[in-house]
């Protein structure tokens, strides 16, 4: 069993071991990428604002309070990063694209290229962006209703709502096909 990733990265504060990063960023690399591709739609930028992300995870610019899991507080920090990016860019929000560098696929992308997960992959691109990240977070990361509050900024009802639209609206897209 490993270590949690709330202790590799309070021994990283205190030792500041490019070790203990290193660790964290193996964990949680590919599907960070990932989540912050659902909202910027680019795989460089997706993997530019990983770096960013963590980056400022090792700044320490963004303190970790504990209130939430090291995962949600840092999938948090992507998410703020994604927005900041698209707001300065000023790239409107595109469906999911198709193609993904082959090169940079993890374990998790190959999931997803899989013909079980292609209907729900192509279905996915159809729902609204807010649905497709709650079940996103939801399904794909297996985060619980309070966490994805956290990361998306909005209240604990709020996402059971948008993940009941988004099941209905899933739902619909994969009848019609």
């Amino acid at each position: 069993m490993h270590e949690s990733d709330e202790l590799v990265y309070s021994r990283f504060l205190a030792t500041r071991k490019s070790e203990d990063m290193a660790i964290l960023l193996d964990r949680h690399r590919e599907r960070l990428i990932l989540f912050i591709y659902g909202y910027v739609h680019n795989l460089e930028d997706a993997e530019d604002l990983m770096i960013d992300t963590f980056a400022t995870v090792a700044a320490g610019r963004s303190l970790f309070s504990g209130r939430s899991s090291f995962r949600t507080w840092l999938y948090s920090i992507g998410h703020n990063l994604a927005l900041m990016h698209l707001r300065k860019n000023r790239v409107s929000s595109l469906p999911l694209d198709t193609e993904i560098a082959d090169e940079s696929l993890s374990a998790e992308t190959e999931i997803l290229k899989k013909e079980q997960y292609a209907a729900l992959y192509e279905a996915l691109k159809k729902i609204p962006e807010e649905y497709r990240q709650v079940l996103y977070l939801m399904y794909f990361e297996d985060m619980p209703h309070d966490e994805i509050a956290r990361i998306m900024g909005v209240n604990k009802k709020k996402i059971y709502n948008l993940a009941d639209r988004g099941k209905a609206a899933l739902k619909q897209v994969l009848s019609k096909e």
